[in-house]
């Protein structure tokens, strides 16, 4: 009797690893989208349980929970695709505008490059990109519109999930599923306060740093710098980079280096160096150091949803090593 149960368990185990690999595979180009739902329902969870304890019902708490998620990925999306389509001709005339040979001057030497290759390069990514933008539109709107759908369904019924999870461990792990699921909490709020507070800083610091710099446009330079610090490492450091490249290719080399150096130490490494590292201590009892490599191993093994999976496999790491110090009753050492 007991063989054949535990032939049964053995067999259910392997339909289920088999099943959730074929899942994976079919749904391999959805599946950051849903992931990045389920951390977004996480964070606006008090925002649906506010609305239903002023009397609303579930639908309309889900309803406005979701609405305020999209006004806000819509708020960090919008911005820069409406600078970059507001500006579309000047930009595409002035790539067509540039000289094949750019002279520099520089302690008293000049050199004069060649830039026709890399000019006909960026025309031809330019052009590339339009179509694979274009081509993709589609594409970006069902996936926009599984999101909004996903959102909701999560805010909708989310003690369903929770009676889920519980039903598929046994009573004796019901802790250890709580558990996981306070620090998953604890750690995407972190992360997107983090996001937020370290955006807003680079908002403030480039904009200074543009406006001292003598940019006219540096109040939109600023907000671009701060929706790029989404982007983890790289993100403000575009803005800059792009800045010195003008600068350079119009002969102005004091300026390209200005802002390079200002640019690269301000905007790009003092927000995730200090303001980020400081925070993440503080909001999700994860030392600095650990939510750096995090977010950076994340970035550069699963792409931009990495600025989210990576701090969170990280913080699910340092929970079961916990949980199993707390199992053997390894009781931690103060630091010094």
């Amino acid at each position: 009797m007991h063989s054949n149960s535990r032939r049964r368990r053995r067999v259910l185990l392997a339909l289920l690893v088999a099943t959730a690999l074929v899942t994976m595979a079919v749904l391999a180009r959805v599946l950051a989208t849903v992931f990045f739902a389920i951390t977004v329902a996480y964070v606006l969870y008090p925002v649906r349980q506010w609305v239903v304890a002023r009397g609303r019902g579930r639908r309309v708490g889900a309803a406005v929970a979701t609405l305020v998620g999209f006004l806000a990925v819509l708020g960090a999306v919008v911005p820069i695709v409406s600078a970059l389509y507001g500006r579309r001709q000047e930009f595409l005339a002035f790539v067509r505008e540039l000289p094949a040979e750019v002279p520099i001057s520089a302690y008293g030497f000049e050199y004069t490059i060649d830039v026709s290759v890399a000019l006909g390069f960026i025309q031809r990514s330019l052009t590339g990109i339009a179509v694979d933008f274009a081509g993709a539109a589609p594409v970006i709107g069902l996936k926009a519109a599984l999101f909004v759908l996903l959102v909701y369904a999560l805010l909708l019924r989310p003690h369903d999930i929770r009676a889920a999870a519980f039903a598929f461990f046994p009573i004796g792990y019901h802790d250890v599923v709580v558990a996981f699921h306070e620090r998953v909490r604890a750690t995407l709020y972190a992360i997107y306060v983090l996001q937020a507070a370290t955006a807003f800083a680079t908002f403030l610091i480039a904009y200074v740093v543009f406006a001292m710099l003598g940019y006219d446009s540096a109040l939109m330079l600023s907000v671009m710098a701060g929706i790029l610090q989404f982007i983890p490492v790289v993100g403000p450091s575009v803005v800059v980079l792009a800045l010195a490249g003008y600068q350079l290719v119009i002969g102005n080399t004091g300026a390209a280096i200005l802002v390079t150096t200002f640019g690269l130490v301000l905007v790009g490494f003092l927000p995730d160096a200090i303001i980020r590292t400081r925070l993440a201590s503080f909001t999700a009892g994860m030392p600095g150091s650990l939510y750096f490599v995090g977010f950076t191993g994340g970035v550069l093994t699963v792409g931009i949803v990495g600025f989210i999976a990576g701090p969170l496999v990280v913080a699910l790491l340092l929970e079961a090593g916990q949980l199993l110090s707390e199992e053997m009753g390894v009781e931690p050492t103060e630091a010094d």
